[in-house]
């Protein structure tokens, strides 16, 4: 894209998928988990500093009584006035409360990051695609166990979706 993507900071929403420690810290590629991690939270910034609503989504595995370490969202990026999702599968939506939560913020497109794009990432766009959300993917904002599936995702998959751009790309418009 050559110029920024105008968002409307009351109809859009940051959703940033499985930003935990013991996500965040295994070998990922295009790029390190710290490095997703800085720019989904300066994404996180821009987004509250506009007064647009960020869902931060984390995973536990339903048959375990207590969750592995590094399951709780890293520490720090949850500020006050943010949603949490929890998430028993790969997909943010199924079995939890996340569109009713979305629909009550009047929110209608949803700009996504995370980890791994092809997992976590993708299964919540793709329900979010069925339930009517205009999407948006944040290219830097993610990785995978695997350049190859990062690239099928943002490459193949996500233009099919919705629009794929960096987080300079990103601009949240006041009006």
């Amino acid at each position: 894209m050559t110029a920024p993507l105008a968002l409307d900071p009351a109809r859009t929403a940051l959703v940033l998928v499985d930003l935990m420690d013991r996500i965040v810290a295994l070998p990922l590629e295009p790029r390190k988990g710290t490095d997703v991690l800085h720019t989904a939270e300066e994404l996180a910034h821009t987004f509250r500093a506009a007064g647009a609503p960020v869902v931060l989504i984390r995973v536990e595995r339903p048959s375990l009584a207590e969750q592995p370490p590094g399951s709780g969202l890293v520490a720090g990026l949850r500020k006050e006035g943010d949603v949490e999702v929890v998430k028993r599968t790969i997909g943010g939506f199924q079995g939890t409360d996340l569109d009713a939560r979305l629909r009550a913020l009047g929110v209608t497109r949803l700009v996504f990051g995370g980890i791994a794009t092809n997992l976590g990432v993708e299964s919540t766009a793709r329900a979010a695609a069925d339930l009517g959300y205009d999407l948006v993917f944040v290219e830097d904002a993610m990785s995978a166990l695997t350049g190859p599936e990062h690239e099928a995702s943002v490459r193949l998959d996500f233009p099919r979706l919705g629009t794929v751009v960096t987080a300079a790309d990103v601009g949240l418009d006041p009006a």
